[in-house]
């Protein structure tokens, strides 16, 4: 087995340890919150960031990853629908964080969109790992760009 292809599944990993940092650096920025303009603005792009960061991830697993794993591995067409139903719910989730963070919504609420995003996002990657990175592992797909098939962290 080549290095590549090996590397394909741990750079899955890797996304997803990046977002879980990503999340974690925007709760941080939302519980020092002290609500003074500049600290509001450092909100704002600490979770305005971390939403382009993960939606940046499910756009390229939508549009390149998925075909892979299909193409080598047709009779995951459930889990790769399942894992697109978590993609747009998490869409939802991060559109209300979204708007939640540039209409100034306090601490407590920003919080709240926060750990239902972190809910829904662990369940997904857990899922994800379990269910394809062997499947990436045995997947070769040498000329693929990283950031095309695995997002903006990749």
């Amino acid at each position: 087995m080549s290095q590549r292809v090996v590397a394909w599944g741990q750079e899955l990993r890797e996304v997803h340890r990046r977002l879980r940092e990503a999340l974690a650096v925007a709760r941080s920025a939302v519980e020092e919150d002290d609500s003074g303009p500049t600290t509001a603005r450092e909100l704002r792009l600490y979770c305005v960031g971390f939403c382009a960061a993960l939606t940046g991830h499910h756009r390229g697993e939508d549009a390149t990853l998925f075909d892979v794993v299909l193409a080598d591995r047709p009779e995951l067409a459930p889990v790769v629908a399942d894992l697109k139903r978590d993609h747009s719910m998490l869409d939802h989730l991060l559109g209300e964080l979204e708007r939640a963070t540039l209409s100034g919504a306090g601490r407590d609420d920003l919080l709240r969109h926060l750990d239902g995003i972190e809910s829904v996002m662990e369940t997904h990657f857990r899922y994800e790992e379990k269910k394809l990175v062997d499947v990436l592992d045995s997947t070769s797909r040498p000329d693929a760009d990283r950031q095309e098939m695995l997002g903006p962290l990749a």
